[in-house]
């Protein structure tokens, strides 16, 4: 309430709800380690709903990580490390940029499709060396954009268990209530999409939130997990709560003193942290290094047991690919004229053997793309050693999903599909393009003109093809 009140502007309605469930996964479930945040086999924490970031900075601010008071003091000033919507890059802790609704959600499917690819080349038995979980906190707006529907629908189908996801059932969206527009009922979607699904009807009961966010920790039938907490936006408020008003705008400062007052808090005191909550909050700074340090020493034990694999997963999460996969570079004469799918596709075929955690596929169009490669192996729920993804016809989530996956340490993510789809495309590409990171597009397709007879087909270049999306 202070931070956005200060800066006149954000959410403060999304993190007064939600806190209970984010308190107890951050405080018993989430495996991470504030002294070094990007420790590889930390489970991953996605705030799809991004407008709702003061939630995430307050946790990374008490759980210990290298985020002071003052850059939640300084909450949406320019310069400070807590913009409006959480930044990959530029806080520690963030794990990936969201704002744009649905976009977490998928990428979050697209980081557990390489936590099973990983885990699935390199772990041994008795040696799972790669466990981690990635975690979510959705909101009413994710469920409604059609990416998460289309991210849903392959993360069930592919079984990908290590996923789960806190419904912020609010009922609550900037127009008002969620009644005006989204009535349906949300968990037999899931269940049809091939989910394991819970309600919590009371979001602030903190046991029953931890059983279920335990039940899907284990694996439910090797589902990925939506949990339905049933929250009040703005909850202690005495007038804003369950309102709009409590979405995108400063509670005012008479209200906040209200809000504190119902809440049994000190209404004069602002940014207070009591010393036995910061303390409570801290102790994943301990729980951290031992997390950590007993990854280390199974580390070593498969560096001993498994040199070969240990060395290869130790270049990839570097970035250290070697030089082979350069001298199998296929070289084209300007002077024999090639469709850009066929050479794409003798690209990919040279250079899949030398890149291990390379993976990739396309939105149904595989044999007019050429982005099949011999012996890949289709990546399904029988086969997760396998790096062909099948992305359906889902072209805005493979764009998504591309982006989770390039996320994670060490992998190379491609997909493809005709260039008028690639418009389905656009906000993950932008979306990468700010985060810096750099999935492989293969857009194919051939240009309609008109000529002196009628219609003729022209063949679009790939390079015009990348050119013609602005800021590329």
């Amino acid at each position: 309430m202070d931070g956005v009140q200060k800066a006149k502007s954000g959410h403060p309605g999304m993190p007064m709800g939600a806190a209970p469930m984010a308190y107890v996964l951050w405080t018993r479930h989430l495996k991470h380690n504030p002294n070094n945040p990007k420790w590889f086999n930390r489970d991953r924490f996605v705030l799809s709903a991004g407008h709702g970031s003061m939630l995430l900075y307050s946790l990374l601010h008490l759980t210990g990580y290298d985020l002071p008071m003052e850059e939640l003091q300084n909450f949406r000033t320019w310069g400070s490390k807590t913009p409006g919507h959480p930044e990959y890059g530029l806080t520690p802790g963030v794990e990936t940029t969201t704002g744009p609704l649905g976009q977490g959600f998928a990428n979050g499917v697209g980081m557990a499709i390489a936590q099973r690819y990983l885990a699935a080349r390199y772990n041994q038995p008795n040696l799972g060396i790669i466990n981690y979980t990635i975690y979510g906190i959705v909101s009413d707006g994710d469920l409604m954009e059609g990416v998460a529907s289309e991210a849903a629908s392959l993360a069930g189908h592919l079984k990908l268990g290590n996923l789960v996801y806190l419904y912020d059932d609010n009922k609550i969206s900037i127009d008002g209530s969620t009644d005006l527009a989204f009535t349906e009922d949300v968990l037999k979607r899931f269940e049809a999409y091939g989910w394991h699904v819970v309600s919590v009807e009371d979001g602030n009961d903190l046991s029953a939130l931890d059983e279920a966010i335990r039940a899907a920790r284990d694996d439910v039938g090797g589902l990925p997990s939506l949990i339905r907490v049933r929250t009040h936006i703005g909850y202690g408020s005495p007038n804003k709560q369950d309102t709009a008003e409590a979405h995108g705008s400063p509670l005012g400062e008479e209200e906040i003193k209200l809000t504190k007052q119902a809440l049994g808090w000190d209404p004069d005191k602002q940014f207070y942290i009591p010393e036995e909550a910061l303390n409570n909050f801290r102790k994943a700074k301990e729980f951290g290094k031992k997390w950590e340090g007993l990854w280390g020493t199974q580390w070593e034990r498969y560096e001993k047991l498994h040199p070969e694999l240990a060395t290869e997963l130790k270049n990839v999460l570097a970035g250290n690919y070697g030089d082979a996969w350069l001298k199998a570079l296929p070289s084209f004469k300007p002077d024999a004229p090639q469709a850009t799918r066929e050479a794409s596709g003798k690209v990919l075929n040279a250079i899949v053997p030398h890149l291990p955690t390379l993976i990739g596929g396309s939105a149904d169009l595989t044999p007019s793309n050429n982005t099949h490669v011999k012996d890949m192996g289709d990546f399904q729920q029988t086969n997760y050693w396998g790096r062909y993804l099948r992305f359906g016809v889902r072209e805005h989530a493979m764009g998504s999903l591309l982006n989770g996956i390039a996320l994670t340490d060490g992998m190379i993510p491609y997909g493809g599909t005709f260039m008028i789809f690639s418009e389905y495309m656009r906000p993950p590409v932008r979306l990468a393009a700010l985060m810096g990171v750099r999935p492989i597009y293969v857009w194919t397709h051939d240009s309609i003109g008109l000529g002196e007879d009628g219609p003729t087909h022209q063949p679009i270049e790939q390079l015009a093809a990348l050119r013609a999306i602005p800021n590329m």
